[in-house]
């Protein structure tokens, strides 16, 4: 890794990049690049993008991420690239037949890692390891993986598997749990009432269970009993004594999207704040050009913890795939799920 690497992750615009882009980029070198349905329209046209991705920070190891779950937050369109079915499938499964749900999640991240890993992508912001609380949010109902932690556990260690086998690095979110919030921090900031002892018992489970895995996304959401000042993102409190402590995560810890609205501030605060909490890497995902050059005058560089904790990332996200038979899991998965 390029020791100038700056603390951030981009987005870009549009379906190639801009001059401008390409030039911010150069003067930046953000740590990694993430990509949305906006920017993919055929396999030609991402290779070429991904390939300007990395010309412009000068890496072939950049960092390249997606949020490819599969329903409803599937970025890679049908016209080239098979949709993968929603997660709460095989949570439903799981109450049934665990075993058969287990080899069936196991496939499907399997393929969705072959072929973003093809694509040059090499990080996917999965599992979403929410337990999902009654009344929660559709944007945690419509995705999570069951509503008790043993279950998110066992189905999210399938994903993070088949992501792995297929040399794609894996990022466990929402930390320290998004499966009580009843609103969407998209638009708005949840805030949590729960107890410390409740939230150990259920939402915290998870992340301790992947508490190896070489990086973490964050929460904008409030817990009450915890820290009632300040979204989990924003938190020194949230991320030094729960994600670092109780939990006992060493890796990279990445804000969710700062551009969110569960946030408020300018984007240089929100950016500083998130890092001076205690994130490692900002994530700003819209590709709004004017955001980008406001967080640039701001951003540091890469060093010290941070640095180090990238790079195990890296390695993660670089690591070689194991030899695959994807018509064969293709067929193996249709099994599954027909019967």
């Amino acid at each position: 890794m390029s020791v100038s690497s700056s603390r951030v992750i981009f987005g870009c615009h549009g379906l190639e990049l801009t001059p401008a882009e390409i030039q911010l980029f150069k003067q930046v070198k953000p740590w990694g690049f993430i990509l949305f349905s906006r920017n993919i329209e055929s396999p030609t046209q991402l290779a070429q993008l991904v390939a300007s991705m990395k010309n412009t920070v000068e890496r072939n190891d950049v960092p390249i991420l997606i949020d490819q779950e599969g329903g409803r937050v599937s970025r890679l369109p049908e016209t080239f690239w098979r949709l993968p079915p929603s997660p709460t499938l095989f949570a439903e499964m799981y109450l049934q037949e665990p075993k058969k749900a287990l080899r069936a999640m196991y496939l499907n991240y399997r393929l969705i890692g072959h072929d973003l890993k093809t694509l040059g992508i090499n990080v996917n912001c999965a599992p979403m390891v929410d337990v999902a609380k009654p009344n929660a949010s559709p944007i945690v109902t419509e995705r999570a993986y069951g509503d008790n932690a043993e279950s998110v556990i066992a189905l999210a260690h399938q994903v993070v598997e088949g992501l792995k086998h297929a040399g794609v690095a894996p990022v466990v979110k929402h930390v320290p749990g998004h499966g009580r919030a009843t609103s969407d921090s998209h638009f708005e900031l949840p805030r949590v009432n729960a107890t410390a002892e409740e939230l150990r018992a259920s939402d915290f489970q998870p992340f301790q269970a992947f508490n190896q895995e070489s990086m973490f996304m964050s929460a904008h959401i409030v817990y009450e009993n915890v820290d009632a000042n300040a979204a989990a993102t924003l938190s020194p409190k949230v991320i030094n004594e729960v994600i670092r402590g109780d939990m006992g995560f060493q890796g990279l810890l990445m804000s969710d999207d700062v551009n969110m609205k569960a946030l408020s501030g300018s984007i240089q605060d929100r950016v500083t704040g998130a890092l001076e909490a205690g994130c490692d890497i900002a994530l700003h995902c819209n590709g709004e050009f004017e955001e980008m050059q406001e967080i640039a005058e701001i951003i540091p560089r890469l060093e010290g913890i941070h640095q180090q904790r990238a790079e195990q990332a890296e390695a993660a996200a670089f690591a070689s795939a194991k030899s695959f038979d994807k018509q064969q899991a293709l067929n193996e998965l249709e099994s599954l799920l027909v019967q």
